[in-house]
């Protein structure tokens, strides 16, 4: 009788604990005018302009603004624009703005300006010089945009800059110099150097971090490392008050609002600051009013799990013999002319289970729309033309190039992918078109002039004349700062998501792209798709500040990083490139974009050559990729390329954000630059090497969609030097520990793990021998390789 009246008691106990603090977050509206995450505003100075339709797509909904002291507010009378006006020095590192809409408070988070004021100098020696210019990472190297002025004696200039490392030159007379004044440089990855610029003072250790440590019923414990002013948690778009957040000590206790209740997915979004700056942000789904705290709820709409896959229509598959239309001109090489790939060999992979297999969670694929038939362009040596394979020359921006399917075909594409729990993204062009499609024809005014007022051609001039610049002189740029251009093309683009069931877009050449354009159409795709997740992610070659730039609530979702891309490939094919400086890369890209955040990291694309070719030794990085690839036959090189591979994939399975495999990384396809990184795709002759690769890549794939420290957890540096790097993720009981060593011999590493994972049984997954008690973690990893260690086998 007492053992029942115990489990009784003990049942009772559970049930009591699970409902414990299960309390109504006040005026929260039944339908909320806006469904997504509204993100953070940037303070950009004393005085920042936000663009409220950015935050609510229906302006008029807006009843009022609450700021507090000392932040002052001015608003439109159309309520689309607000000024904040603070001195940046009288604010902590985050604070809360509270926007009324239809009776009901949502609750942005600002982010104060971390920009510190630098002046630069240069002196001539004596010597006579007309002008000198800055580029670097600080303007996307774009010389005119920094101009030094001379007092008689140096030219100098002042910046506004964020704490961080920045890569730079001296430009004297149009003459590209290391700065003679400062013997810190860097390699630059193409067989040169550049001078570095370091500003602020890096000192991680005075910044706290959190921690998702442990759930019970509806609340949730966070661990704090270091000392904290204070916590701001948000349910949703609606502050938690101090009813559910208790602090004490280093532990945050938040219980989860009964509100959630009602919702099978939500989240928690927590930050914490001191004087010294701001934390690593945390992301909690939740499923109901609890944690989410298995990988099996969740979602293919939950857009942080995804693990993306790249592939180009016209090389993956050829599903459909009679839809083959390749252009008939001698003067394009087989490399450049079509190869026969289209949406229905798409399909039938998606049907045999290649990409379930695999564990790919969403398809990007390359345009689809319809391209001239005849050739363009043409490169010199050797002689060839191109024909519109790759899909980014649209004579339409709305129907489907015949050679690659038709409406019923993409929609039966979707309807596949969608059975199997795969989303489906479509690059989209829309900076370009060619001078065959029909808006250019009509409105050859809507382009930006082919010419410069100094009378050059405008063509290729990324940096200096990014929002003007055409690719090529038949692919007129759009002047999409202009309503009349930006509102068709945007009408375009949401042809693609309100007719077929596609979940998301990649946009080509975001930079080029004025901000009209990209807050234009995502106000269109909120208003016309409620409530529907639709990922957004752009392509930008830049500083970090530039793709920041393009990333929040009125724009994209986020874009990929290539910073991170070109260290991660520095870092695991060549020697001289130490772990060291990846990490401080990936640290960089946390401050910008969150440690929590959606950018894409890729292990590689069509406009770079293939790592595999370079981490073999068969490229050079001071070469010419893309005549290498024309000129000469480019394959893997040495074999240690395939555990180099490895690694690189395994880095970005590991990290925050979104893995993206270019179709054929999975298994070691080598190639030069465009087009030789574009080969046809194989499925089946893989050699041994080709065939272990691919396996490891697919463990690698699940264990990435089957463990939630790897997409929610922190990220915390343990080891980083020349050859070995180190890393740690806890997301409730989920405990990841990774290890790379790149150098040629077997490596031991001895590293203390935190005191918040001490109690974590850890289990190999690649084979490595290890030890770990009392905190004490030693792993034994070989030659260029690397080892995953978690807590659930």
């Amino acid at each position: 009788m007492n053992k029942y009246k115990y489990i009784f008691f003990a049942a009772l106990t559970v049930v009591i604990l699970s409902c414990q603090n299960e309390v109504k977050l006040d005026n929260v509206p039944e339908e909320p005018v806006v469904h997504n995450l509204l993100t953070v505003v940037q303070l950009k100075g004393d005085s920042t302009t936000v663009c409220l339709t950015d935050y609510f797509p229906k302006p008029e909904v807006i009843d009022s603004v609450s700021v507090m002291p000392p932040f002052t507010y001015g608003i439109s009378s159309d309520k689309t624009a607000l000024t904040l006006v603070v001195k940046s020095d009288s604010i902590p590192a985050l604070s809360i703005l509270g926007v009324w809409a239809r009776g009901s408070r949502y609750d942005l988070v600002v982010r104060k300006s971390r920009k510190l004021p630098i002046t630069f100098t240069y002196n001539p020696e004596g010597k006579k010089v007309k002008m000198v210019q800055l580029a670097g990472q600080i303007n996307d190297w774009n010389p005119s945009a920094t101009n030094l002025s001379f007092n008689g004696k140096n030219y100098s200039t002042k910046l506004l800059l964020n704490p961080g490392k920045y890569q730079y030159q001296v430009v004297v007379d149009g003459k590209w110099i290391l700065d003679p004044a400062n013997p810190v440089k860097e390699e630059n990855g193409i067989g040169g150097f550049n001078s570095v610029l370091q500003v602020g003072n890096n000192n991680p250790d005075s910044i706290p971090q959190l921690v998702v440590n442990a759930a019970n019923g509806n609340t949730v414990n966070i661990k704090v490392i270091g000392h904290i002013d204070n916590v701001i948690a948000l349910w949703q778009n609606y502050l938690l008050t101090s009813q559910f957040v208790k602090v004490e000590g280093n532990s945050i206790t938040i219980s989860i609002p009964q509100n959630a209740k009602r919702l099978e997915r939500s989240y928690m979004r927590v930050w914490g600051y001191n004087k010294n700056g701001e934390s690593n942000n945390l992301l909690i789904p939740l499923e109901g009013n609890k944690p989410v705290s298995s990988s099996s709820q969740l979602k293919r709409s939950d857009k942080n799990t995804q693990v993306m896959y790249f592939l180009m229509v016209d090389r993956f598959n050829n599903g459909d013999l009679k839809n083959d239309y390749k252009v008939n001109d001698p003067e394009v090489l087989p490399k450049a002319n079509y190869y026969g790939g289209d949406l229905e060999g798409v399909t039938q992979k998606i049907k045999d289970g290649y990409f379930s297999k695999l564990g790919i969670s969403t398809i990007w694929l390359s345009p689809i729309v319809q391209n001239p038939l005849g050739a363009w362009g043409l490169f010199p040596n050797p002689r060839t033309k191109f024909s519109g394979y790759h899909g980014y020359w649209p004579i339409s921006s709305t129907k489907i190039d015949f050679r690659f399917g038709n409406d019923s075909i993409f929609t039966d594409l979707l309807t596949e992918a969608h059975k199997r729990n795969i989303n489906v993204i479509l690059d989209y062009v829309a900076n370009h078109v060619h001078i065959q499609h029909p808006l250019y024809k009509e409105h050859p005014d809507w382009a930006t002039s082919l010419y410069l007022p100094d009378g050059t051609l405008n063509t290729e001039r990324w940096d200096d004349h990014r929002l003007t610049t055409w690719f090529d002189v038949f692919l007129p740029t759009l002047d999409l700062e202009r309503p009349e251009v930006y509102e068709p093309m945007t009408d375009s683009a949401l042809y693609w998501v309100t007719h077929f069931e596609l979940d998301g877009f990649r946009h080509d050449a975001t930079k080029h792209i004025h901000e009209n354009f990209w807050r234009r159409l995502t106000q269109k795709i909120k208003l016309n798709l409620p409530g529907k997740s639709i990922f957004q992610i752009g392509e930008t070659y830049g500083s970090r500040e530039l793709i920041a730039s393009y990333i929040g609530s009125g724009m994209l979702d986020s874009q990929f990083d290539f910073n991170v891309y070109d260290a991660s490939v520095a870092a695991f094919a060549r020697p001289d490139y130490s772990f060291a400086q990846l990490d401080a890369s990936l640290h960089e890209t946390f401050n910008y974009y969150g440690w929590i955040n959606l950018m894409g990291y890729i292990s590689g694309n069509q406009d770079r050559a293939r790592f595999i070719s370079y981490a073999g030794g068969a490229l050079r990085f001071d070469e010419d990729a893309k005549v290498a690839g024309w000129t000469r036959d480019i394959g893997v090189g040495d074999s240690t390329a395939y555990g180099k591979l490895c690694m690189l994939n395994a880095f970005n399975m590991t990290i925050p954000g979104v893995p993206t495999i270019y179709y054929g990384d999975e298994f070691g396809m080598p190639g030069g630059n465009d087009p030789d990184n574009r080969r046809m795709m194989k499925f089946s002759g893989l050699n041994h090497a080709e065939q272990k690769t691919l396996n490891t890549v697919t463990k690698l794939v699940n264990l990435r969609r089957d463990n939630l420290a790897l997409v929610y957890g922190n990220f915390v540096t343990l080891t980083a030097n020349d050859s070995i790097y180190c890393y740690l993720r806890k997301y409730l009981d989920n405990v990841v520990v990774v290890v790379f060593n790149k150098s040629n011999e077997e490596k031991i590493l001895n590293v203390n793990l935190p005191d918040y994972v001490k109690d974590s049984k850890l289990y190999s997954q690649f084979g490595s021998k290890f030890s770990y008690q009392d905190q004490d973690l030693s792993v034994t990893v070989q030659p260029n390789s690397f080892e995953i260690l978690v807590t659930n086998k």
